[in-house]
């Protein structure tokens, strides 16, 4: 801390005398025409003698990541927003006081604009022989750890900023992040999908069953809800005639923070009229072996040591059925609650023994047994009623729904079904979740009217799916945690820590 407040110190009279000489700091007028990857792209396999004969030159800007003074000779790294490159600033290209200039006031971590000639040096690496350079930039602080890296995860998220600088695979990860969502976004659009906005803040909590935050709203003088979920919006929609709708939303939930869970996070969801879960299952399959032949050139990854195939078509097992294979529930334990709270306090499993939903009790089995389970692609079907109060009942047995739910890598990464269209039926559900709450707050506390006023209007049948796009993104990127692929995840406080 000393030694980085000596730097600090001396990087500030250095401002001082660049004032005092009448420097123009901080300029806005260097216009850098290249970047580096497209450089050394290019040109990597030229030798030195093309070079010299084609005479390129180059502008470029970028951040100064090292600097090796060799007597007459400066080598150093700048990087841009693409790559790093090697310049080099020689006493015999450039004026003196230049030099002297770079030499004394110039430091890592501040950026530069070089313009300059291309060439190889004699141990063959691409390098901009600058003949003048640009102070744009006076990095005040010095870059961590003696600028081979940031690795102190707490500071890598607190700083991002830095993160990004000095760690090349963290800016891979938030470029494949972007591709990702460009890819989803065309896709769905190329099969006729609407984008639309919907309202991020709700005057009633609704569309899944998770914490809210509250804000209120001065002039209107009432609460308004951030977004857990655009699900009743989006089936508005439906209702007012779009067939198909997709909105990329930023959802909030007020839970707690972990490697899997973000306060605020990033969600696809997407409604097609006159489709089927079924119909969703396969327009999954297809969207992520695209995604995946397009990231990875063919149809398999790999996330944390295990080999992923997303190939069509993926397994599918009911959720019953997973409990009993998977999780090991005996079949006679599954639908006696006495026995069945038995087995979980055997598991050491913690069940809400308040709660008079077997299929609350049936899911929180499922998530500590079964789904660390389910690496390869897989289909999970049929959910109980209890706990889908927006999706269709099956035909085969109205107490499951019309449902699924998609993992991958022990992670649920997407949830579907077919709607509920029913205004009847989905008033009924409403009332009977609302006489739970003493049993889960994350229940809505009250009914969305105007939904069931839109169902009544009539919603034609439809099917819906919701896809987490932080886990996909921590997938195909091999990331462990949630915070890897979101910039700025929520920390606690440092002064709580």
């Amino acid at each position: 801390m000393a030694e980085e407040s000596q730097v600090i110190k001396t990087r500030l009279e250095k401002l001082l005398k660049l004032e005092e000489q009448g420097l123009k700091l901080y300029p806005n007028d260097f216009k850098p025409q290249d970047k580096a990857k497209f450089i050394k792209d290019i040109y990597s396999g030229w030798t030195n003698e093309d070079l010299e004969k084609k005479n390129l030159e180059f502008s470029l800007a970028g951040r100064l990541m090292a600097k090796r003074e060799m007597g007459k000779l400066i080598f150093c790294h700048i990087q841009d927003s693409t790559d790093k490159i090697q310049i080099l600033l020689a006493k015999n290209e450039i004026s003196a006081e230049d030099f002297k200039f770079f030499k004394k006031f110039v430091d890592i971590g501040d950026i530069i604009g070089v313009k300059g000639r291309l060439i190889k040096t004699k141990t063959g690496e691409l390098t901009i022989l600058v003949k003048e350079f640009k102070l744009l930039t006076k990095a005040i602080r010095p870059l961590p750890e003696k600028y081979h890296g940031l690795r102190d995860t707490e500071l890598r998220y607190r700083m991002r900023y830095v993160d990004l600088i000095v760690n090349p695979r963290v800016r891979e990860i938030f470029q494949t992040r972007t591709r990702i969502i460009h890819y989803i976004r065309d896709y769905l659009i190329s099969e006729g999908f609407l984008e639309v906005e919907t309202p991020m803040m709700h005057p009633i909590a609704g569309g899944a069953a998770a914490k809210p935050f509250i804000t209120y709203h001065n002039a209107l003088d009432m609460n308004l809800y951030l977004r857990i979920a655009p699900e009743l919006y989006l089936k508005r929609l439906i209702v007012g005639g779009f067939d198909k709708v997709f909105e990329l939303n930023r959802n909030f939930r007020n839970e707690g923070v972990s490697s899997r869970h973000n306060p605020e996070f990033t969600m696809l969801e997407f409604y097609e009229a006159y489709a089927t879960y079924e119909d969703l299952m396969r327009r999954t399959e297809e969207l992520f072996y695209g995604l995946c032949m397009e990231l990875k050139g063919e149809p398999k990854l790999v996330y944390q040591g295990e080999e992923i195939d997303f190939t069509p078509p993926w397994r599918r097992i009911g959720f019953l059925q997973a409990i009993v294979e998977l999780g090991g529930v005996p079949e006679d334990v599954l639908k006696d609650r006495e026995k069945l709270a038995n087995f979980a306090k055997e598991k050491g499993i913690e069940l809400n023994l308040k709660d008079p939903r077997i299929g609350k009790w049936w899911t929180k089995l499922f998530e500590e047994l079964v789904e660390p389970k389910l690496i390869q692609p897989t289909f999970v079907v049929k959910f109980p009623i209890e706990v889908s109060p927006l999706a269709r009942r099956s035909d085969e047995d109205p107490d499951f729904a019309d449902r699924f739910e998609l993992y991958i890598a022990g992670k649920e990464v997407a949830n579907a079904f077919s709607e509920l269209n029913d205004p009847r039926d989905q008033r009924k559900r409403f009332e009977e979740q609302i006489k739970l709450r003493e049993f889960d707050e994350e229940i809505p506390p009250e009914i969305d009217e105007d939904f069931i006023r839109a169902l009544e209007y009539g919603m034609p049948p439809c099917a819906g799916e919701g896809i987490g796009i932080d886990r996909v993104v921590m997938i195909f990127t091999d990331s462990p945690s949630i915070r890897e692929v979101i910039l700025f995840p929520h920390l606690r406080r440092k002064e709580d820590l």
